[in-house]
């Protein structure tokens, strides 16, 4: 058994989260974080998952244009990664985040896993209508599950 990991999906709305089971096999959704337009706020959300869930590796997606560069959403999320990395390097220094090391941070190409995460909502039956509450942890569902995909083919 391994500390699970976190995948983490940057909306405007919402940040999705998912989790990994302790095998490092499968990941699932773990909710949204509502940002309002503003992921920034999400910030204090992911890190009391992280230490509630003892996360080793947090997955974050990586928003590239479609042509492979970096655009400003995917900025922002470098922006994002290094913030939650500042953040709990602070905790731990100050001793009081409750885990025995940093997790691991890692951005992630995530381009089409939007459309992932709206083909399987409609698999699910879901209605489109619907999907809105849905997609954003859907989507980091499936940018962890690539992530624990590699790691397992490695």
């Amino acid at each position: 058994m391994h500390a699970p990991w976190l995948g983490v999906d940057l909306g405007n709305a919402r940040v999705g989260l998912a989790l990994s089971d302790p095998e490092l096999t499968f990941a699932h959704p773990a909710g949204n974080v509502v940002v309002d337009g503003d992921s920034f706020l999400a910030l204090e959300s992911v890190v009391d998952i992280i230490e509630e869930e003892a996360v080793a590796t947090v997955v974050i997606g990586l928003p590239l244009l479609l042509d492979g560069t970096l655009g400003r959403s995917g900025k922002k999320a470098e922006r994002w990664a290094a913030a939650l990395g500042r953040r709990l390097q602070a905790l731990m220094d100050e001793g009081t985040l409750d885990l025995e090391s940093i997790p691991d941070v890692h951005l992630r190409d995530e381009r089409l896993t939007t459309v992932s995460a709206h083909r399987q909502l409609r698999e699910a039956s879901v209605a489109g209508r619907e999907h809105r509450p849905f997609v954003d942890q859907q989507s980091a569902v499936v940018l962890l599950q690539s992530a624990l995909d590699e790691l397992n083919h490695e």
